[in-house]
C-alpha cells in the first residue's frame, strides 16, 4: 500500500511537471506572438480613449468595461475559431489576409494624416448631435467594438503567423492567452488614461503642496498625452502595416522592395557599429513606414476619387 501511494504521488508529480512545462510553453509562445502585434496594440490603446469624450465622467469606466467585453468577444468567440480553422485548412491564406489587413492599417493612418493636413470637417459632429445619454453611450460602444474588431483581427493574425508548429489545441490556447492578455493590458491602460484628469483633480484638492503640484501637472498633461497617443498610434499603424506588406512581398518572392528595406537597414547599422541593433531596427521600421505611406496614399487617392465620382452622380 505505501509503495502504491508513492507511485501515485510520483505520477501526480510527473503530471504537475508536464502541466507546468506546458504552461511555460504557452506563456513563452504567447509572449513572442504578442510582441509582434505591439504596433497594433499601441494603436488600439491610442484610439479607444476618444470614445468616452463628451460623456459623463461617471460612465467612463463602465463604458471602457463594455468595450473590453466586446473586444474579448471579438477575439475569443469570432476571430479565434476563424484563425485556428485557417491554420488547419488554409494556411496559405494567412499571409494574403495579413497583407490586406496591413494595407487597411496603412490606409487608415494615411487618411488620418491627409485629413489633418487639409483640415476636414470633424466626423464626430453626427455623434455630438445625439442628446439621449444612453443612445450616445450605445453608439460610442458599438463604434469602438467595430473598430476593435479590425485591430483584433490584425493582432490575432499577426500572433498566428508567428506561432511555431503546434497542435490545433495548443494554437487555440496560445491565441486565447494572447487575446486575453492584450485586452486586459490595453483596456487597463485606457482606463488609467481616461481617469488621469480625475486623479489629478483629486490630488490638486489635497492640502499637501507637493501633491497639489503633481495633480495640476496630471490635469495639464492630459491633452498633451492624448495628442501624443494619437500621433504614436498613427505612426505605429503605418510602421506595422508597411512591415506586414514588406514581409508578405518577401514570402511571395517579390524581393526588390524587401531587399531595399533590409539593405538600407544593414548599411546604416554597419555605419554605426556601437548601436548596430538599434540603428538597424529604426531604419528597417522607417523603410517599412515609407512603404506603408505609399500604399496608404494610393488607397486614399483611389477612395477619394471614387467618392467624388459617386457624389457627382
Amino acid at each position: 500500500m505505501p509503495g502504491g501511494l508513492v507511485a501515485l504521488l510520483d505520477d501526480v508529480a510527473a503530471i504537475a511537471k508536464l502541466a507546468a512545462a506546458s504552461i511555460d510553453d504557452v506563456a513563452a509562445a504567447a509572449g513572442r506572438a504578442g510582441t509582434k502585434a505591439a504596433g497594433v496594440v499601441i494603436d488600439d490603446t491610442a484610439v479607444t480613449p476618444r470614445y468616452v469624450v463628451g460623456l459623463s465622467p461617471a460612465r467612463e469606466l463602465p463604458i471602457i468595461a463594455k468595450i473590453a467585453r466586446g473586444s474579448l468577444k471579438n477575439k475569443l468567440l469570432f476571430l479565434l475559431p476563424v484563425a485556428v480553422a485557417l491554420s488547419a485548412f488554409a494556411p496559405w491564406a494567412i499571409t494574403p489576409l495579413l497583407m490586406l489587413g496591413g494595407a487597411y492599417l496603412c490606409f487608415e493612418a494615411t487618411e488620418k494624416i491627409f485629413e489633418s493636413v487639409i483640415e476636414h470637417e470633424d466626423h464626430g459632429e453626427e455623434v455630438l448631435e445625439i442628446t439621449d445619454p444612453a443612445e450616445l453611450e450605445n453608439r460610442q460602444v458599438s463604434g469602438a467594438v467595430r473598430t476593435d474588431f479590425i485591430l483584433s483581427a490584425e493582432i490575432m493574425a499577426i500572433a498566428l503567423a508567428d506561432l511555431p508548429d503546434q497542435s490545433i489545441t495548443m494554437q487555440a490556447v496560445i491565441l486565447a492567452a494572447v487575446g486575453i492578455a492584450i485586452t486586459v493590458g490595453v483596456y487597463g491602460v485606457v482606463a488609467l488614461i481616461v481617469k488621469m484628469d480625475d486623479i489629478g483633480l483629486h490630488m490638486a484638492a489635497r492640502r499637501n503642496s507637493g501633491v497639489q503640484s503633481v495633480g495640476r501637472g496630471l490635469v495639464a498633461a492630459m491633452p498633451v498625452l492624448l495628442k501624443a497617443l494619437s500621433l504614436i498610434g498613427t505612426a505605429a499603424m503605418i510602421w506595422v502595416g508597411g512591415g506586414i506588406i514588406v514581409h508578405g512581398l518577401e514570402v511571395f518572392h517579390f524581393t526588390p522592395i524587401p531587399h531595399w528595406v533590409h539593405g538600407a537597414a544593414e548599411g546604416a547599422a554597419h555605419a554605426v557599429p556601437f548601436a548596430h541593433g538599434v540603428v538597424e531596427w529604426v531604419v528597417a521600421a522607417a523603410g517599412s513606414a515609407v512603404v506603408g505611406i505609399i500604399v496608404g496614399g494610393i488607397i486614399v487617392a483611389v477612395m477619394h476619387q471614387f467618392h467624388r465620382k459617386k457624389a457627382a452622380h
